[in-house]
């Protein structure tokens, strides 16, 4: 007993914690309801198919708005009921009085269910309470609704009617309740009335295998419905059954009406077999973690009215592999089944914001004009060490530059989730990648979708785990469905909205720059553009001699190559960022560089992943030139190689931020 008292109370302080759903009016399905106060929540009495019925609402509902259901006696003992609505709880009751759970009753019972579960949006699993012979009701509507019961509290329940109102056992029974009952049920004489066999206490149809639970408050001297012909064989059986329950006597304090009124001395405890019961694990909502702002509604209007489009996806490995991106290319292809959609898939392993930003132009805008832009680079940009002023200004890039080679692109910013992320959200503070993203989306009114912090919110509401179903940064199956899902939910609930309001295509207004110096005219420049000296030479299709991995695109294509003692190769550009893409492995040397003519800087050019794979990395050498025509120049002195071997600079691409490019 200790056990389960020690286990409710930390249930029930843990309900504290949940969220509250705010009230809402009734709807307009219970116009002209009667509002009254009961125990200071809001009663609402209103006519259900010309039977009177009421519902009362609590403050705050929980989550998935539980309920209880009272049959007959709604206003008796009514303790465990305040208690319950004062935790979130709504409470329904409808006048189904003298026809003692027959055909007739439960048929109005599926009616009232319908009502409320649609038109209030109350749990679909009920909570069912039967006083007497609302035994009779609760029990008989629960066998014909076994998956819509979430548990049944019965306080000294009518199990059998020949025992009472039939009094053909050892209680009194009731005359008058009797020829009611048989005038209902359809019995022509008592005889009939003996020989049914669909009582609660007779049959139990799924209730014990679906383990539906019940608990039962008695009153063990009750000479009106006595327990040895109702609760006892009827819980006996339930047991037998593989079902669940409970039975509480009640024998202290006063007990009336021969024995059939008795004190409820445990309130708490019918409130807590409810409770426990009754709230539902509930899936958390993918909306909570999407951002709209400006919307996606130019790509529905696109893909409707013209029957063409273009979609893309901008990021790392998270977007080159398969998963949650052929979902989503399924997804939109079956919405507009009408539409020539082209799919871009511009992920490449490793590259986050700054990459994105330059090769934007080469490996996504060049394909034609973009109707819908995914992006991200959340789990690459902090993996690789990106700061935050780089993390802004390339994101920033990457939305101006789409947005001004086509002003009515949609763009949807997604964040991506990693260990380091979780780590961040379980200790209270929002990881800094995810700030500094959000707050150029915000900027520019640009959607966004935080699966970081939904995968966070789902494995800590145990729903699943890391280790064991989402494994990765790059997620596993299942963790690619989490993500499809998430992001489908987005699409979904935008293209509904977009069907519903039907506006014109919105052409977008490009706010001011948050960052002057953001790169949002990046593009990528052929090695050939530079002017080699001793030591540096083109190789056409470059391969490792080691044994270390490559990347795509970075492999047997064009470099130019520089090895240590390399003198001073020359680029002329113009623009106010300069940087080198190359294939950083772990025989990387350290160069020197300088802009136009200034100091030399030693830039090392090994990774913390170069002794595993020949990386393609991003190496921004200025970004905050003033805009114009500059110099730069790269050596490999050979003393800042020294105790190494085989020390080269491997150059894909120099890559260059300049207004004069696109203009």
């Amino acid at each position: 007993m200790l056990r389960t008292c020690t286990f409710l109370a930390f249930f029930c302080c843990n309900l504290l914690f949940l969220p509250a759903y705010s009230q809402s009016h009734l709807n307009d399905s219970f116009e002209g309801a009667e509002l009254s106060d009961w125990k200071g929540f809001e009663r609402y009495d209103f006519n259900f198919q010309g039977r009177k019925a009421r519902l009362i609402k609590p403050k705050k509902a929980l989550p998935g708005k539980p309920w209880i259901w009272r049959a007959r006696f709604p206003d008796w003992h009514t303790t465990a009921d305040s208690i319950l609505v004062a935790e979130g709880f709504h409470l329904a009751y409808i006048n189904t009085d003298n026809l003692y759970g027959n055909k007739v009753a439960v048929k109005v019972w599926d009616d009232f269910y319908q009502l409320l579960t649609s038109e209030q949006d109350l749990q679909d699993q009920v909570s069912l309470m039967g006083v007497s012979r609302g035994g009779l009701f609760i029990y008989n509507w629960a066998k014909a609704n076994v998956d819509k019961v979430a548990c049944i509290y019965a306080e000294a329940p009518v199990l059998d009617f020949k025992s009472w109102p039939g009094g053909f056992g050892e209680g009194e029974g009731s005359a008058k309740d009797w020829i009611r009952l048989k005038e209902v049920y359809g019995f022509a004489s008592d005889k009939d009335a003996k020989n049914y066999t669909d009582n609660p206490i007779e049959n139990l149809n799924e209730l014990p295998s679906k383990r539906v639970p019940i608990l039962h408050m008695i009153g063990l001297k009750d000479q009106i419905v006595p327990v040895a012909e109702n609760t006892l064989p009827f819980v006996e059986k339930y047991i037998k059954s593989g079902g669940i329950a409970t039975v509480v006597t009640s024998i202290d304090g006063e007990q009336n009406l021969k024995g059939h009124h008795f004190p409820i001395q445990t309130p708490r405890l019918v409130a807590d077999f409810i409770k426990y019961n009754s709230i539902k694990t509930h899936t958390l909502a993918s909306e909570n973690y999407h951002t709209i702002n400006g919307g996606i509604h130019n790509a529905y209007k696109k893909f409707t009215s013209n029957k063409t489009g273009r979609v893309a996806y901008l990021g790392g490995s998270i977007t080159h592999n398969n998963g949650w991106r052929d979902s989503i290319n399924n997804f939109i292809q079956e919405q507009f089944p009408e539409a020539s959609i082209e799919l871009i898939n511009a992920g490449i392993p490793s590259m986050g914001s700054t990459p994105s930003a330059f090769r934007l132009d080469r490996d996504v805008l060049s394909k034609g004009k973009i109707d819908l832009l995914f992006v991200e680079a959340a789990v690459n940009d902090s993996g690789n060490r990106r700061t935050s002023q780089e993390q802004k200004r390339a994101m920033e890039g990457i939305i101006r530059h789409a947005r001004n080679s086509n002003p009515e692109m949609d763009i949807v910013v997604m964040h991506f989730v990693d260990p380091g992320k979780i780590a961040s959200y379980n200790q209270g503070l929002i990881p800094e990648v995810i700030v500094n993203h959000q707050e150029v989306a915000d900027h520019y009114a640009i959607p966004t979708i935080n699966l970081a912090k939904e995968v966070t919110d789902r494995i800590n509401a145990g729903e699943f785990s890391w280790e064991k179903d989402f494994k990765n940064l790059h997620p596993s199956p299942f963790g690619q469905g989490i993500y499809a899902n998430s992001i489908l939910t987005f699409l979904t609930n935008s293209f509904t909205k977009s069907k519903l309001i039907n506006k014109e295509t919105v052409h977008y207004t490009i706010p001011e720059k948050m960052d002057r110096f953001a790169y949002s005219s990046g593009f990528l420049l052929d090695v050939k553009e530079a002017k080699i000296a001793k030591g540096w030479h083109h190789d056409p299709e470059w391969k490792p001699a080691d044994s270390l991995k490559t990347r795509p695109n970075y492999v047997n294509k064009p470099f130019l190559i520089g090895n240590e003692g390399a003198k001073s190769l020359k680029l002329k550009f113009n623009g106010t960022a300069v940087g080198i893409a190359v294939a950083s492995g772990q025989d990387a040397a350290t160069i020197s560089y300088r802009i136009d003519k200034g100091e030399w800087i030693k830039l090392d050019l090994v990774t913390p992943w170069s002794n595993q794979l020949h990386l393609p990395w991003y190496f921004t050498l200025a970004s905050e030139l003033e805009n114009g025509d500059h110099l730069l120049e790269i050596k490999i002195p050979e003393s800042l190689n020294e105790g190494s071997q085989n020390k080269a600079c491997r150059i894909r691409y120099f890559y260059v931020n300049s207004d004069q490019k696109f203009k």
